[in-house]
């Protein structure tokens, strides 16, 4: 194996610096060192390079002649042709693009709107045909009980809902002692101890339990599905079932609606219930109200119809949280930063759904529930 040569001849026609030997990763990779620093010296502008007698270069070998000539071919340069490619891959590699900076457009922001307003509108007509194709599962599993998709729905009734109760059971205790505690501060100074009932029972039970545990749903729960139908997505998964025809609405989108809106009304139950454990332990150490008097008095300030409307919340903000995680699960694009960026806008997405089905839910039931 020849060993890489650089050799200087002077004559009448100029200097000419012959490469000879072979320039591969093989010979140079213990020399590079040397070797560029003799190329260092030997380089001059005017100088003839010859190399046509170079047994064999790759890329190593090649780039160690590229740095040492500042990334320019030489103006005199003889080589053979199968060694000219070489250097014509690495010059084009090595080149930048250019950054070409276009003038705006006076009707940059209209373009802008109209861009964003078509994204919302494709993503609207999608997310109902999602919902229009759930519902005709829903009346063909109707029809067809035994194509009832019961382990699905079991399996995910037991992620969404069982898994989650430590959680929600946390945040709602935690919610409960925060709200007496700040309610009890304000109520002292006006010597209305008692109503702190009302204040933990309505605000809890009507409110902010459904929506907390529903963002909390929508975080937990919400992100997983988007990022398993995601996965699906990115692994073709979902192309395999449509090509062994299976149904991905029935068997990938249907559970887990199904097993969401079934399973966030009882979190909602529960979490309310550990809510006002806490605000009642809260109430006894800060304004020494006992529990029996807060047994008796939250039936009647807090009628039935605010629990009833806190479990139809609950019902509700499941099967929607499911449908925009599986709606966004499902727009997946084979990579990774799509899949993220998906989640990332799934939970997102439904935690605003779920602020605005809130408000709906308070004007359509502003007159029910609420004591004279």
């Amino acid at each position: 194996m020849s060993p890489a040569r650089i050799e200087v001849i002077v004559g009448e026609g100029g200097r000419t610096v012959r490469l000879s030997g072979r320039w591969t990763l093989a010979t140079t990779s213990q020399r590079a060192a040397g070797l560029a620093d003799e190329l260092s010296r030997v380089v001059d502008p005017g100088s003839i390079w010859d190399c046509q007698s170079l047994e064999a270069i790759d890329s190593a070998g090649a780039m160690l002649l590229w740095r040492a000539w500042g990334r320019v071919l030489p103006g005199q340069l003889t080589i053979k042709p199968e060694h000219w490619r070489v250097f014509e891959r690495i010059e084009t590699a090595d080149r930048e693009p250019r950054q070409t900076t276009l003038p705006r457009s006076p009707l940059h922001g209209v373009m802008t709107l109209g861009s964003a307003t078509i994204g919302i509108g494709r993503h609207l007509l999608d997310f109902i045909a999602l919902v229009g194709q759930f519902g005709l599962n829903l009346a063909h599993v109707l029809r067809n009980p035994v194509d009832w998709p019961r382990r699905e729905i079991t399996a995910n009734l037991y992620k969404s809902g069982v898994r989650a109760m430590p959680v929600t059971a946390l945040v709602g205790f935690l919610i409960g002692v925060v709200l007496s505690y700040l309610s009890a501060l304000q109520l002292k100074q006006f010597g209305a101890d008692i109503f702190i009932v009302n204040i933990i029972g309505l605000g809890i039970v009507r409110e902010l339990g459904p929506v907390l545990v529903a963002i909390l749903v929508a975080g937990r729960s919400g992100s997983a599905m988007t990022a398993q139908l995601g996965v699906m997505r990115v692994t073709e998964e979902v192309d395999a079932l449509a090509t062994m025809g299976v149904p991905r609405g029935l068997r990938l989108v249907f559970p887990k609606v199904v097993a969401l809106t079934i399973a966030l009304p009882f979190l909602v139950l529960w979490s309310t219930a550990i809510a006002l454990i806490g605000g009642m332990v809260s109430a006894r150490m800060q304004l020494d109200i006992s529990y029996g008097f807060f047994f008796h008095t939250l039936p009647q300030v807090v009628p039935a119809a605010n629990l009833w409307i806190g479990l139809a919340k609950g019902a509700v903000f499941g099967m929607f949280v499911a449908l925009v995680a599986c709606h966004f699960g499902l727009r997946v694009r084979p990579n990774t930063e799509s899949l993220s960026g998906n989640t990332t806008a799934a939970v997102v997405s439904a935690i605003t759904v779920v602020i605005v089905i809130d408000a709906l839910f308070a004007i359509a039931t502003r007159s029910i529930g609420l004591p004279g």
